[in-house]
């Protein structure tokens, strides 16, 4: 089959146009000439008229696609622009602005439509060029005249410029522009042009006038914008919702440290960030100096006691209003009024005396704070307690070796900037500060030296010259990268920073020591300046490395994770502290799930096993062995009353109370078996239940209301059918089953194993448990000879036991066989108690008809009556539960989450683990890094 080849295919279908409708022929490479049948001659055809249709196809796609981008661009540009929907207020309405808009368009059609003579076309051009000519004229010696203050000719300058015509007929007298006219148009139509004219006149007025007024009403809103701003930041902690500004450089810079304060110390290494340290002796002026710079007495004041216990970091920031806030609070301090300066220098003390810890003097908690205001140099300052040579009685033992301590923390960062404090009014052979800064910095690469109270020093100095080698780095044995000298105060602590920063100036400028200083090392603002120039140096330098060292660490602590908890997802503390929350919420709104059956089946159970005892030691054996069947009765309502008053409501409350903890305790127990146990909360939340528990207590009604109906249900003693008579016999044996259980497991302790224990399990008597054994079978011998003998022995039995024995050769006493009497009469009784309660299966007749006969049943009386009472005290106690002891059970344990939530230490204590501490670690190094990145961003646009 024939091809065409794709290089050629453009010149082929070109020649294949040109040629016959019966077929064409070209000449291929070679220079043949090929002859295309009529059919591919078709196809060729077609195929170039494809072609041509697609590029079309392509051009409209295009032009369509830009279309639509081109929209998208004129949407997005039309979104962006500021909303100014407030000038619709100031607008004059529509109908005006329609009505002045008619008049104009109604005045230009008139004017179009206005035709000048032909006669006076000639006349007009000559006219026009004169009057030209005479307009430049008159418009300089107007503008020469309004430059000189003089008249500038017979007419004022218009303020406005409302077009040519109106401009020259302004610019004539009045006889000069009705002569140009009537010469110009003739007398009926120079009228109807003055008219015009006049019109064109008034309208122009009035939109000066429009636009004045609307002037007036913007520099109104702006004035009261003005005010308003200043009214919300006079507002104090009244919270407003502030509009998400974007923050300043600094602002960005001082994020990035407030993180690392919070970073955990093991990593502390790390944080090689500037600073400005300002270090110096104690009064030396540091604080003094700090405010200086901050433009604002921020600080407490003191009259030489130490007042600085904790580092405070300032943070300067330029901004319209000065104001001062804290990085935990939201009211912003005015520091143009003196009630809120005393009330940030109260607060800033607080601070300080909240952050040492009891029996210390100085802390190492840091204070943030952030000043703003007009002129104020950007950078970040950390002013440490000042440096002190002799600890006083008041202060902690240790107090010195810790500022000194935390001062080398700080100036140990080798990019911090330490700002060194002198005072000059004292020797300077009594500084500390300056041997410390030397140390640190030897070199003094990043060490700036501030001489303080120089007017002091000058007027009490009789050598100059020691200022001067101070100033020129020659007396203290410390280098500087520049040394300044500065007046903050003259002695009264109520001076403005505006009268210290006049006295200051007045100084330095009066003083003739300090002229040879030279005029840039001087006064507190230079100070300012080249502080701030110096630390910036320092950030742009060491930021880029310090986010590649954060990379790293990052990079570290999340190869860690991955191969210790692989399939875990990364949660810190707050993350895990609130996933525990709802798990443990999640529990007790299962309590609501448990059955009423089975809340008074475990209440009953429970209420059972706390009273047994009491029931069998105190009511029912007293009155089982009192021998008679009425004795039996009065004894038993006499106790049961007693009881009932006193004892039991109080104790079931409790019952209802470990209930209720156990049911808790058993839902968080089998949430353990589950597969997604996470055994990290266990701790927490033992110790959550644990405090919400002791905390709860049971309503302080629920003992009266039980008391009522316990007495009540206690005082009946009628049996009412078959079933209830053989459920209380059924509870009578399986208490007696239980309490022989008991009394047999005892007695078997104090005789001693048996035959088949010492044979197969290679147990031995004592000596004691075998005399104990001989005495059981003298005891069990006597009791088989007496069918109702009382509990006590008498002294003759126990003499003839013991008489009995030591004919055997056995010797006891009278107190051993007291000892082994005990559990074996209880053994007899309580087995002759359940042979009785077996007679009285078939009782229940006997009992409802009357009949009175050998067979006495007072003990299934007895224990139905119990039985009656613990199923009324079980309905009422799961009645309380479920309906309010779950919800007050609720309520506190959500109080004990919240308590906890908000003391970081506890969550220390019981959220722990490597798995968080890594987690916490993760979470803090990802959080500098990206305010890190984020301030570089910021630093680099702005260079």
């Amino acid at each position: 089959m024939w091809r065409v080849s794709n290089r050629n295919r453009s010149l082929q279908c070109a020649r294949i146009i040109i040629s016959s409708n019966s077929g064409g022929q070209f000449g291929n490479d070679r220079g043949t000439v090929v002859q295309i049948p009529r059919r591919e001659f078709a196809i060729l055809v077609a195929r170039a008229i494809k072609g041509a249709l697609k590029l079309r196809y392509l051009l409209l796609g295009g032009a369509a696609a830009g279309g639509i981008s081109l929209h998208q661009s004129y949407k997005s540009w039309k979104d962006n622009l500021p909303d100014m929907t407030w000038l619709q207020e100031l607008l004059p309405p529509p109908e005006k602005i329609d009505a002045w808009q008619g008049s104009v368009m109604e005045l230009r059609d008139k004017l179009k439509d206005f035709e000048i003579d032909p006669k006076y076309s000639e006349l007009g051009k000559e006219r026009m060029s004169s009057l030209k000519e005479w307009f430049d004229e008159r418009l300089d010696r107007a503008i020469k005249a309004t430059e000189e203050g003089g008249d500038g000719g017979e007419e004022t300058v218009a303020q406005a410029e409302p077009g040519k015509a109106s401009v020259i007929l302004q610019r004539m007298t009045a006889a000069e522009a009705q002569q140009t006219k009537t010469s110009m148009f003739g007398k009926s139509k120079s009228d109807k042009i003055d008219s015009l004219y006049s019109r064109v006149e008034q309208l122009q007025e009035e939109l000066i006038k429009v636009q004045l007024k609307y002037q007036k009403e913007i520099e109104k809103l702006e004035k009261d914008n003005k005010e308003l701003r200043k009214q919300l930041l006079l507002k104090g902690k009244d919270v407003y919702v502030k509009r998400n500004v974007k923050k300043s450089l600094i602002d960005l810079y001082n994020d990035v440290l407030d993180e690392l304060t919070e970073f955990d110390s093991t990593y502390r290494s790390a944080d090689h960030l500037p600073r400005v340290v300002v270090v110096g002796d104690q009064s030396s002026g540091k604080t003094s100096v700090l405010e200086m710079i901050a433009k604002a007495r921020i600080f407490p004041r003191g009259a030489g006691e130490m007042m600085t216990r904790a580092p405070v970091k300032v943070t300067l920031s330029e901004g319209p209003y000065h104001i001062a806030q804290f990085k935990d609070s939201s009211r912003e301090f005015d520091l143009s009024k003196e009630s809120d300066l005393i009330d940030l220098r109260r607060e800033v003390e607080l601070r300080m005396m909240n952050s040492v810890r009891e029996g210390q003097t100085v802390s190492d908690q840091v204070i943030s704070m952030t000043v703003r205001g007009p002129g104020l140099s950007r950078m970040v300052l950390v002013d440490l307690p000042g440096v002190i040579s002799t600890q006083t009685m008041d202060m902690a033992d240790d107090t010195k070796e810790s500022i000194l301590h935390m001062s080398r923390m700080y100036m140990s960062n080798p990019n911090a900037i330490i700002l060194c404090i002198q005072d000059g009014s004292v020797d300077a052979e009594r500084s500390n500060v300056t041997d410390l800064v030397s140390q640190m910095d030897p070199q003094g690469k990043r060490t700036i030296f501030v001489l303080t109270k120089v007017d002091l020093a000058e007027e009490s100095l009789t050598n100059p010259e020691r200022i001067k080698k101070i100033l020129a780095g020659q007396l203290f044995p410390m280098k500087a990268l520049g040394y300044f000298a500065v007046v903050t105060g003259r002695g009264n602590v109520n001076d403005t920073i505006d009268s210290i920063k006049k006295h200051e100036e007045d100084f330095f400028r009066k003083s003739k020591l300090f002229k040879a200083v030279g005029s840039t090392h001087v006064t507190t603002k230079n100070l300012s300046f080249a502080v701030s120039e110096c630390f910036w140096k320092m950030v742009r330098e060491t930021v880029e490395q310090q986010a590649d060292g954060f990379k790293a660490i990052r990079f570290n602590l999340e190869t860690e994770w991955k191969n210790n908890f692989p399939r875990l997802r990364e949660l810190d503390r707050d993350e895990l502290f609130e996933k525990a929350r709802g798990e443990i919420l999640d529990e007790v709104v299962n309590l609501s799930q448990v059955s009423a059956k089975e809340w008074e089946e475990s209440i009953t159970r429970k209420l059972w096993e706390s009273m047994s005892i009491h029931v069998f030691e105190n009511i029912f054996l007293p009155a089982a062995q009192s021998g008679s069947s009425n004795t039996f009765n009065t004894t038993v309502d006499i106790r049961l009353k007693q009881w009932a008053e006193q004892q039991l409501p109080i104790k079931c409350v409790e019952v209802g109370w470990e209930v209720l903890r156990q049911k808790f305790i058993q839902f968080l127990e089998k949430a353990k078996a589950s597969k997604n146990h996470d055994d990290i909360f266990d701790t927490f939340k033992g110790a959550v239940v644990e405090a919400a528990l002791q905390k709860h207590e049971w309503e302080d009604k629920a003992p009266d209301v039980l008391r009522v109906i316990q007495l009540n249900t206690l005082e009946d003693r009628s049996v009412h059918d078959k079933p209830q008579w053989d459920n209380a016999l059924r509870f009578l044996e399986e208490s007696l089953k239980e309490r022989l259980n008991s009394s047999e497991s005892l007695l078997n302790d104090i005789v001693g194993p048996g035959t088949f224990e010492k044979w197969f399990k290679w147990k031995y008597s004592t000596d004691e448990q075998n005399h104990c054994a001989s005495i059981k079978t003298e005891v069990e011998h006597m009791l088989s000879h007496s069918n109702k003998h009382s509990p006590v022995l008498t002294q003759e039995e126990m003499t003839v036991i013991r008489k009995n024995l030591e004919s055997r050769g056995v010797k006891v006493d009278n107190d051993l066989i007291k000892k082994t009497w005990f559990p074996v009469f209880r053994k007899y009784f309580l087995h002759k108690s359940l042979t009785k309660a077996f007679e009285c299966r078939k009782g229940y007749w006997m009992y409802n008809k009357g009949v009175e006969g050998e067979m006495d049943c007072n003990e299934v009386v007895l224990f139905w009556r119990i039985q009656q009472m613990l199923k009324v005290t079980a309905n009422a106690l799961r009645q309380q539960v479920v309906n309010r002891e779950a919800r007050r059970l609720e309520k506190e344990i959500k109080e004990v989450l919240e308590e906890f939530g908000q003391d970081k230490q506890k969550l220390q204590q019981l959220l722990t683990g490597k798995r968080v501490q890594l987690a916490e670690d993760l979470k803090r190094v990802r959080q500098i890094q990206e305010k890190l990145e984020e301030f570089i961003q910021a630093l680099n646009s702005e260079k």
